[in-house]
């Protein structure tokens, strides 16, 4: 049977919000919207509520779930990696001695999906090196586009890797809500036969990439000296035969043939006006994570400068081995408190439609509207300064960061 959720306000996201709203929906999808009677605006004091699309969480490594608190705040982008790399290989050494390391992480990344479902997230862009994170994905009530990361700074072979993982990711649950595809991971660590091969695989698919994330990227795709080449000789990954590019990381990614519309450029905090305009120009996606950028010691991302330059902007939470939690509010709340000059309502749409486009769910998720998916959630809203008709302090409020308490599913028929 159809079933009406009425709240007193429904942000539809590509559309103005609606006082005292309602919406519709029958069979898990969604046939109706329109105004009517709210629930609970001011009657006894009680919460009012906002009924919106689940969130998109355009960028995390559930992989890394196990890694929580375990790698301390960087000063600088590759000292905090090289501190990651060292982590993950003793928890790799523990695993290998023990079924109980496997087990571990393999509770954290369920645990983090709960976490991420329970913020009111429906759809992650899941960037993996394991592909671990996929049976519980698969359980689990989220979508995701995940993305099967491959690195390579002196790769022999670039077309047998990437044949390689296609195999893996067809191996893969055959589920609509769970879509795959490959992806370099940096321009420090895929080399240029890598990053190409994966650009000929893509097939229409998004393409996830860390890009212009830090000075040190800079500096290493300008001369190819500084702390990233240090760390891949440190590594044994370092290709004595590579030639530095002498550009900027969006005309490099230009150059090996992945710079269009199904681009999604991750982090950006080192892009400059001009790369920024060409990536709007070609209709590619920037992601915004800037709690990581803050904790790994990337930087501040630009976020004014993002949306100035009309680049589409989805946001991230990234791995909880640079953040403290996955709600998806939270970092809302850190993008308004870097951009204060941003509407409420644009950065409500980074979160929802702009994210559900750029993984390639646009036309089932990301906001209310007839034919979607009936992926839904209700904020409870305190009474008071927020009464109608300011429908923008509705907005303001929501990225103001919201707890998991104040957050409830609805049934979708």
């Amino acid at each position: 049977m159809p079933r009406v959720h009425r709240a007193a306000w429904v942000l539809p996201i590509d559309a103005p919000p609606i006082r005292d709203g309602w919406v519709e929906v029958d069979r898990g999808l969604i046939v109706g919207v329109g105004v009517g009677v709210g629930e609970q605006r001011t009657a006894n004091g009680e919460p009012r509520t906002v009924l919106l699309p689940a969130l998109v969480n355009a960028h995390t490594h559930l992989e890394l779930s196990w890694m929580r608190g375990r790698v301390s705040r960087g000063q600088s982008m590759p000292a905090w990696a090289a501190r990651l790399i060292a982590e993950r290989q003793a928890g790799h050494s523990i695993q290998q001695r023990s079924p109980a390391g496997a087990d571990y992480r393999s509770t954290a990344v369920v645990a983090a999906i709960a976490e991420a479902r329970a913020s009111g997230t429906t759809l992650v862009g899941d960037v993996t090196n394991t592909l671990e994170a996929c049976d519980p994905l698969s359980q689990s009530g989220l979508s995701a586009a995940v993305f099967f990361e491959l690195l390579g700074f002196r790769a022999a072979d670039s077309d047998a890797i990437v044949a390689g993982a296609m195999q893996r990711l067809a191996a893969l649950p055959r589920l609509d809500r769970l879509r795959s595809a490959i992806a370099p991971h940096a321009p420090y660590s895929v080399s240029p036969d890598l990053f190409r091969a994966i650009a000929a695989a893509a097939d229409g698919r998004p393409l996830s990439v860390h890009l212009g994330e830090s000075p040190e990227e800079l500096r290493f795709l300008r001369d190819g000296t500084g702390p990233w080449r240090d760390l891949l000789e440190g590594i044994g990954a370092w290709a004595p035969e590579w030639a530095p590019p002498a550009c900027g990381p969006v005309e490099y990614v230009h150059r090996l043939g992945l710079l269009n519309d199904r681009l999604i450029a991750v982090h950006g905090v080192q892009f400059a006006d001009d790369e920024l305009r060409r990536l709007a120009a070609c209709g590619a996606t920037v992601v915004a994570c800037p709690r990581s950028n803050r904790w790994t010691g990337a930087g501040v991302p630009p976020i004014s400068r993002f949306y100035g330059a009309g680049v589409r902007v989805a946001i991230g939470t990234d791995s909880l081995a640079s953040v403290e939690d996955l709600n998806l509010f939270s970092e809302m709340a850190e993008v308004r408190r870097v951009a204060p000059d941003i509407p409420a309502r644009r950065i409500l749409r980074s979160a929802t439609l702009d994210g559900a486009i750029a993984l390639g769910f646009g036309s089932e998720l990301g906001s209310i509207a007839p034919g979607k998916r009936a992926e839904l959630i209700a904020v409870r809203i305190p009474p008071g300064p927020l009464s109608p008709p300011g429908l923008e302090d509705v907005e303001e409020y929501l990225v103001g960061g919201i707890q998991p308490t104040d957050i409830a599913w609805l049934e979708p028929n």
